[in-house]
């Protein structure tokens, strides 16, 4: 089971909710896995036969107590292993359930239309490689036998890539597992056209990986960006940045580069998902010394404002253009 929760205010979800909602699933079961800053892995299936309920229902039980102690609503996928959940979750209604049966044909009609890169594993180089053969969805990339996934693909991400087309994740669920990257999504109300709203929504997810990356100490080597299309089709690509960074102004110049670089023009954009990729201590990364004094007001000026936000609420600064 993969949850996504949403405070019903639409304000960030603090801290200490966060880690008030983790406790609330281990209620149910002991193996959870947090995904931060708003989600969490939980393997349910030993609550089954203990509380007389099926996946359904435990989602339910954990929805109807994260908004009695915490006013916090859940997007929740259940399935029959973590890779599912999650690709569940991306596309279950908010506040809803989706549950996907643990049958091979149902499995098969829910994958076959997903693009590659929805798969894990397939990263936007390896998605690219596939679409240079024709296969540029899971359903024809499960059609190919495994010896030819692993001629175009190497030995190990052929065989991740055959079995994952078929549904099959044997990922464990892992409680306290370490992060390799953060993301942060925006889904828009309507199908948006406007890319100058578009920007708008890319700069608050900048905004928001910056903060996150600070405070945890750590940079970024890389960011990845997805934009999910009205028609459930989904674009991939990603950016090196010059040097590992959490400097928002950095973040923000990258997001903005890869967005222009897909040339959406007038593409209808259901929601825009920004990834923070090769997370490094911040102590631990080399930082070119800029001459240029805007630069360095710039970063004056944001490590103000996180001392403000660490101590009033993540609220309490913000860009004026996200202001309106």
């Amino acid at each position: 089971m993969c949850l996504r929760f949403r405070p019903l205010d639409g304000s960030p979800l603090g801290t200490a909710a966060y880690a008030g909602l983790l406790g609330t699933i281990g209620e149910v079961t002991p193996a959870v896995q947090a995904l931060p800053p708003d989600g969490a892995l939980a393997d349910v299936r030993g609550a089954f036969r203990y509380f007389g309920r099926d996946a359904a229902g435990l989602a339910a039980v954990i929805r109807v107590r994260a908004l009695a102690l915490y006013g916090v609503d859940c997007v929740i996928g259940a399935a029959g292993n973590p890779m599912l959940a999650r690709m569940a979750a991306r596309e279950a209604a908010p506040g809803r359930t989706l549950v996907l049966p643990d049958d091979p044909a149902a499995v098969r009609e829910f994958l076959a239309p997903r693009p590659a890169v929805a798969l894990d594993g397939i990263g936007p180089k390896a998605a690219r490689t596939l679409a240079s053969y024709g296969l540029d969805s899971v359903g024809r990339i499960a059609g190919v036998p495994l010896a030819t996934l692993q001629r175009i693909l190497g030995t190990r991400a052929g065989r991740e890539a055959y079995d994952r087309a078929r549904g099959i994740d044997r990922t464990p669920v892992v409680p306290g597992a370490a992060e390799r990257s953060l993301s942060a999504e925006r889904a828009f109300g309507h199908d948006e056209l406007d890319p100058a709203e578009q920007r708008r929504a890319l700069l608050s997810l900048t905004e928001e990986l910056g903060v996150r990356l600070r405070d945890r100490g750590q940079v970024c080597r890389s960011l990845s960006l997805t934009v999910r299309c009205a028609d459930r089709t989904g674009l991939t690509r990603d950016r090196v940045l010059g040097e590992p960074t959490a400097h928002s102004a950095a973040l923000t110049a990258t997001a903005y580069g890869i967005h222009a670089a897909l040339g959406l023009q007038r593409a209808r954009v259901r929601a825009l998902t920004l990834r923070a990729e090769g997370l490094v201590a911040a102590e631990r990364a080399a930082h070119q010394l800029s001459l240029d004094p805007e630069d360095d007001k710039a970063r004056r000026i944001e490590a103000v404002a996180d001392r403000l936000r660490a101590r009033f609420g993540p609220a309490a600064v913000t860009r004026g253009t996200l202001a309106a």
